[in-house]
């Protein structure tokens, strides 16, 4: 073959793995990074912002399970949506909207709130009960709370909430300084199903919680948070053989 018909065909060639394709170290077209900023798709926004905490598919995990019906049914739209957006002070929970120094738009922030409840909310689950309000209505007295701990929670986390043969410990100093009372609040209502935990109907069969002893567990486990939480540094021995 002639050596101008030998560069002629090398050309056809290079030209023609574009066809059908991309020429080589060109990206293919479906490979750009789409801007996270346009994301509206739930599982998505759910997948990179909430599944470390809570779990994929809403199961729970450090946190609580969002997949939980009857917290669905206890928190509205615009709860989930402050707590999403602004966060929980002093606790493990962060802001994701953009207006709180999160990285979530508003739209993002409502495309998780919808997608939680028309993926895991359940109509009806509370089957004509009466739950406690989220949010506490009077305040909780803790020499009450002790009692009713005993009444409804010890059988499990023992009598002095430091562990019992089915759940640990719920007094923990580093735990409670991880968790805000409203937190405890909502664990003690809608339980934690998916480690077992009842909510406020399934502590004593036939005799659920009422609004005021909820409130006042909570004021009693508030109470057993530490001003300083975490183990003490331990005291420095001397070094053998040797002053310090």
């Amino acid at each position: 073959m002639k050596p101008l018909a030998v560069v002629f065909a090398l050309l056809s060639g290079a030209a023609g793995c574009g066809k059908g394709g991309s020429a080589p170290g060109r990206p293919a077209p479906d490979s750009a990074v789409k801007d996270p900023r346009t994301i509206r798709d739930f599982h998505a926004l759910y997948a990179s912002n909430c599944a470390g905490c809570h779990g994929s598919g809403g199961a729970g995990g450090a946190a609580i399970a969002l997949n939980n019906p009857v917290y669905l049914a206890v928190a509205d739209d615009s709860t989930l949506r402050a707590v999403i957006a602004k966060g929980v002070r002093s606790t493990a929970m962060p802001a994701f909207a953009q207006s709180a120094g999160g990285m979530l738009s508003d739209e993002q922030v409502d495309a998780i709130v919808k997608g939680i409840r028309s993926s895991w909310a359940r109509p009806g689950v509370l089957d004509g009960a009466h739950p406690p309000a989220y949010l506490a209505q009077q305040k909780g007295d803790p020499a009450r709370g002790k009692s009713a701990f005993g009444t409804y929670c010890a059988s499990c986390h023992g009598a002095a909430g430091r562990g019992g043969p089915q759940s640990g410990s719920i007094v923990d100093g580093s735990y409670l300084a991880l968790v805000s009372d409203q937190y405890l609040r909502t664990l003690t209502i809608v339980g934690r199903p998916e480690l077992g935990g009842p909510d406020w109907r399934g502590d004593v069969p036939g005799r659920p919680m009422t609004e005021q002893e909820v409130s006042d567990v909570v004021a009693w486990l508030a109470s057993q948070r530490p001003d300083v939480p975490g183990q003490p540094y331990p005291t420095a021995q001397p070094l053998a053989g040797g002053s310090q």
